[in-house]
């Protein structure tokens, strides 16, 4: 049997390569977590998610200083925000979640860190600065980056991403941003709400297009009520410096048009951070987003697999961390398992929240399913009309058998509410269980079983029912009109 000095080799110390070497080493495994920043955490923790839902929430305490008046409250005078007491904040939930990503408790755990840009050598062993460790196993976690659009002159102009955005010196007066999906559309609502002018320029027919055009464009109306301006449809064309900002030249509707920013954000999606690790070396294929995996998480060299960003399908923390899961399964403890996305949620961290699970329109259309939809307002809601956040609406979506294949919600606090579909789908909850569930009055969650209680009622309430029990037990019928 081939000596390898490690049981497994984890490149990248982001959400799925922590995750891996967390577990293989509580499993007893020898891991070895090499990570090419000089900090564990990736870019989740300090570009992607921790930060931007801090700078989230900033905005939205500050959007309802300045509403007070809509909660019977004296509106009182509030001054406009200073970026560098919310960059602070930002950076102190970083350090405190950094803790548990630290070197020191991996270490505590048995994982071995080093640091650096590593490259295989061959299958089974990987170069770094002037070292060489070989494992049994290898997961490639490296994630991902901003995907920078080929646009004329725009490498000219001193854009930013979501890398740069943490770091401005001072809220900007306006910012154009390319691109309208989630993160697009949590940026434009966030700064907006902070003071900047915003416009964002997208190139499909909507914005967050893997979403049902409904549910987004009622986004979008919020949105667009708090100032943001939208250009869909639209073609950039070019971009260059000007005076105080950067000019973007796009094409819609057969004509050119310009908008102008004093700041510039590309968010137009990812890419897998695959380049010089020498993959096409040992044999390791790849696709146009990311590793070519089976259903196991192996790439063409069975024992190295694929977790994160680079497997090009879910590009989420959530996804991370199942895949992961299914890797340490695999390689680790040898029981075969296949991933399964058909219940991967995901939210798009607006106010208000757009969360879904499992199927939505679009979906289950390109599918050839035909499918029903069944759907119960926020504002029938009695704690949504408490709290004055009565924008949305749950969507339930059956199939022809009328079983549940998806979830969507568009509403306060949509995130956690999702939460009890996710236990509803993976356990193979009845609808009627959920119908009959006790929920506490008043709270947001009784929305997601009246929107079930709709769909059963008019198999319980329907006029042969009632015909039925009208003749059994001399029922009489209505008593008025």
């Amino acid at each position: 049997m081939a000596h390898y000095d490690f049981d497994i080799g984890i490149l990248g110390g982001g959400a799925a390569g922590l995750t891996v070497s967390a577990g293989a080493a509580k499993a007893g495994a020898r891991a070895l977590l090499l990570e090419k920043e000089h900090r564990l955490g990736g870019d989740c923790l300090y570009y992607g998610c921790v930060p931007s839902k801090t700078l989230i929430k900033t905005a939205r305490v500050y959007h309802l200083m300045k509403e007070a008046r809509r909660f019977g409250l004296p509106q009182a005078a509030v001054p406009p925000p200073v970026y560098a007491g919310i960059a602070a904040r930002i950076q102190a939930v970083i350090a405190a979640i950094q803790e548990h990503d630290s070197e020191e408790r991996f270490c505590g755990l048995g994982v071995r860190v080093e640091y650096g840009n590593p490259a295989f050598v061959d299958e089974h062993s990987v170069g770094l600065k002037r070292s060489r460790f070989s494992a049994r196993h290898w997961v490639i976690a490296t994630g991902s980056s901003p995907a920078i659009p080929p646009i004329p002159g725009l490498s000219g102009t001193g854009f930013i991403t979501n890398k740069e955005i943490y770091s401005l010196e001072k809220l900007p007066a306006s910012m154009v941003i390319i691109g309208g999906g989630p993160m697009g559309v949590e940026f434009a609502q966030a700064f907006a709400r902070l003071g900047t002018k915003v416009t964002i320029v997208e190139f499909a027919g909507q914005i967050l297009s893997n979403d049902d055009k409904d549910m987004a464009d009622a986004v979008m109306g919020v949105l667009q009520g708090e100032g943001v301006d939208f250009f869909c449809d639209s073609q950039v064309v070019g971009a260059h410096e000007t005076p105080g900002g950067t000019e973007v030249t796009f094409t819609r509707g057969g004509q050119t048009r310009t908008v102008r920013g004093e700041v510039l954000l590309a968010a137009t999606g990812r890419k897998a951070n695959l380049d010089g690790m020498g993959l096409e070396d040992i044999g390791v294929t790849c696709g146009k987003k990311g590793l070519t995996l089976d259903t196991r998480l192996r790439t063409t060299q069975p024992h190295i697999y694929g977790a994160g960003d680079v497997t090009g399908v879910y590009q989420f923390t959530h996804a991370a961390g199942y895949e992961s899961g299914i890797v340490v399964s695999n390689a680790i403890f040898h029981v075969p398992r296949k991933v399964r996305y058909t219940r991967m949620p995901w939210v798009t961290y607006t106010d208000p929240e757009l969360a879904c699970i499992g199927m939505n329109e679009k979906a289950a259309a390109a599918a050839g399913i035909h499918y029903t939809v069944w759907s119960e307002a926020f504002v029938d809601n009695d704690r949504s009309l408490a709290e004055g956040e009565t924008a949305g609406k749950v969507k339930m979506l059956l199939d022809e058998k009328e079983r549940l294949i998806g979830a969507q919600i568009l509403g306060s606090d949509a995130g956690n509410l999702l939460a009890e579909w996710v236990a509803v789908m993976s356990g193979g909850v009845k609808l009627s269980t959920l119908a009959s569930a006790v929920h506490p009055y008043p709270t947001l969650g009784e929305i997601n079983k009246r929107v079930a209680g709709n769909f059963l009622s008019t198999k319980i309430f329907s006029d042969r029912v009632k015909s039925i029990l009208s003749f059994v037990f001399g029922l009489k019928g209505r008593a008025c009109g």
